[in-house]
């Protein structure tokens, strides 16, 4: 077994150096017809404005971003991770499971999360919304078999209610962003993001058996690591959505996705 996977990893690190060692063609932003050609100093203005319109979307809100240059390198490498890699495994996970079943499994999950939500509910104060989040777990783990179900949707006061997390408790408390960081696999964050990430990582139920993971061997070990892989694995699709949505067609992915990043965070500190 552990020869296989060596060989499965061999295999992986030399299509990810292939696909990370290709040059991708830049998008053509000029028009290439001849007549482009006509009145260049009347033309290049226009295009030029438009590139820096475009880019203007991608300033604000603004962050502070000193790792840049690392941080660039580290987008790349996630690039070519999620084309060699995981992107992959998200159309695997997608063909071999249909989208009714996707999402029995996503709500699961997110049902499973309710530790986190409530206390950074309870964090920020927001006591009204702890005990809406209170009842939304036990509604959908009784009436929807453990969550599989999401029957608060159809209950007026359960629906709908806005996630927390750490991160906006963090925000909600005047801690601001920090840096600029883009993770390893995770992508664009910051560093009260990360810790907020790690915070929420450590109040979800689905980890904690890697924290307190007790004797029994191998076989105990490898039991232990199957939620948190399914988790992963389950999230990818969206994620990979996500991530798309920001970069696609951009002059600069990098710029895009990180705007995105944060323009997302603070509609989220906002709810």
């Amino acid at each position: 077994m552990k020869i296989i996977v060596l060989r499965l990893m061999l295999s992986g690190a030399v299509a990810l150096a292939a696909a990370c060692s290709t040059t991708r063609s830049p998008k053509v932003v000029a028009d290439s017809k001849p007549e482009a050609a006509e009145s260049g100093a009347t033309k290049a203005a226009p295009e030029a404005q438009a590139g820096t319109d475009e880019l203007d979307d991608y300033a604000e809100p603004s962050v502070s971003d000193p790792l840049e240059s690392f941080n660039r390198v580290m987008f790349k490498t996630n690039d070519c991770l999620y084309l060699v890699i995981f992107r992959p495994i998200s159309k695997g996970y997608e063909l071999a499971f249909p989208k009714p079943v996707r999402k029995g499994i996503d709500n699961a999950f997110e049902n499973v999360k309710y530790p986190v939500r409530f206390v950074n509910c309870a964090l920020q104060g927001k006591f009204k919304r702890a005990g809406q989040e209170t009842g939304k777990f036990l509604v959908n783990t009784l009436g929807g078999v453990g969550g599989i179900f999401r029957v608060s949707d159809k209950v007026p006061d359960l629906a709908n209610i806005p996630a927390e997390d750490l991160g906006q408790t963090l925000a909600k408390w005047g801690v601001g962003h920090g840096p600029f960081i883009v993770l390893p696999l995770f992508g664009p964050s910051s560093a009260r993001e990360t810790v907020g990430l790690a915070g929420d990582y450590a109040l979800n139920p689905v980890n904690w058996g890697l924290f307190f993971r007790g004797g029994g061997g191998d076989l105990a070990k490898d039991w232990t690591m199957i939620p948190p892989s399914a988790n992963t694995l389950r999230s990818l699709p969206e994620q990979l959505e996500i991530y798309d949505a920001a970069t696609k067609d951009a002059v600069d992915p990098y710029i895009s996705a990180r705007s995105a990043f944060i323009q997302n965070r603070a509609e989220a500190t906002r709810k």
